[in-house]
């Protein structure tokens, strides 16, 4: 679950980026798939520490 709100968030502030920086379709497509990844993996360590820890 925490892995997809990461994602999800990851994609909105990607895509709120390269929209500041006044880019085109492609590039606003590419920040938001490129944050939505990094987001990702950290959700995954997060849900792994907090998995470890509370069980």
């Amino acid at each position: 679950m925490i892995v997809i709100i990461g994602a999800i968030a990851g994609a909105l502030i990607g895509g709120i980026t390269a929209k500041k920086r006044n880019g085109n379709r492609k590039d606003i497509a590419q920040y938001a798939t490129g944050y939505a990844m990094a987001f990702m993996v950290v959700a995954m360590i997060l849900t792994v520490i907090l998995d470890r820890t509370l069980i």
